[in-house]
C-alpha cells in the first residue's frame, strides 16, 4: 500500500504504520487519565475531559512529533468537592494556569509496537522533561472513510516537581496524596485532509 497516493498504511521495520501526515486526537475516542495514591492505601482515578493533540507522523517515523493541550478545569474524579480542590490554587490553579501542555522532543523505538516518546510537560507554568511509554495499537480506515490509528501511553511524574505540593500528614504515617502520579492516555488519531 505504500505506492498509492491515498495510502492508509505503510510498512516500517516489520510494522504496519500510518501514512505520513497530520493527525488529531479524536475527542470521542480518547482518555487522558491519571492515578494517585490516597492515604497510602488506595488509588484515586480521574481524567481530563477536554484535551487536544496534533500528531505529525513523519516520513521517518522516528522524526514524528506531538503537541497536546489539556484544559485544567476539565479535571474529573467524579467527586465535585475534590474536583474543585484540584482546580484551586492548592493544586492546578486552573484560573491562573488554564492549560497543561506537552510538546514532544523525540521518539525512540523500543521493540515491536512499543516506543518511547520524550518531551516537555508544563503544569502550573513549570516545564519538566518526561518520557512516555507508548504502545502503537493499530491503523486502519473507519467506516466513515477516515484514516485512523490507535495508541496508549503512560508515564509517572513527581507532582511536587511541578509545584503541586499541597498535602496533609497522616497520624498513622505517610501523607494524604502521593507525590507520584501515573498518567494514562489512550486514544485514536484521525488524519486531516
Amino acid at each position: 500500500m505504500t505506492s498509492s497516493t491515498d495510502a492508509v498504511t505503510r510498512d516500517w521495520d516489520g510494522l504496519t504504520i500510518p501514512a505520513a501526515g497530520t493527525y488529531v486526537l479524536d475527542a470521542a475516542h480518547k482518555r487522558v487519565g491519571f492515578v494517585a495514591r490516597h492515604m497510602m492505601v488506595s488509588k484515586v482515578r480521574g481524567e481530563f475531559n477536554e484535551a487536544t493533540a496534533t500528531i505529525t507522523v513523519a516520513e521517518d517515523p522516528l522524526q514524528s512529533s506531538v503537541v497536546a493541550t489539556i484544559q485544567a478545569a476539565s479535571i474529573d474524579t467524579t467527586q465535585a468537592d475534590r474536583d474543585a480542590h484540584l482546580r484551586s490554587p492548592e493544586f492546578l490553579d486552573a484560573e491562573k494556569f488554564p492549560t497543561l501542555e506537552f510538546r514532544s522532543t523525540g521518539v525512540k523505538s523500543r521493540r515491536g509496537m512499543e516506543f518511547v516518546l520524550t518531551g516537555e510537560l508544563t503544569i502550573r507554568g513549570v516545564t519538566r522533561p518526561v518520557e512516555l511509554e507508548v504502545e502503537f495499537e493499530g491503523v486502519g480506515r473507519s467506516p466513515f472513510g477516515q484514516d485512523i490509528f490507535g495508541f496508549a501511553a503512560s508515564t509517572e511524574i513527581d507532582r511536587e516537581e511541578f509545584g503541586l505540593t499541597w498535602n496533609v500528614a497522616l497520624e498513622t504515617g505517610g501523607v494524604l496524596v502521593s507525590r507520584k502520579i501515573k498518567i494514562e492516555i489512550e486514544g485514536e488519531a484521525v488524519r486531516q485532509a
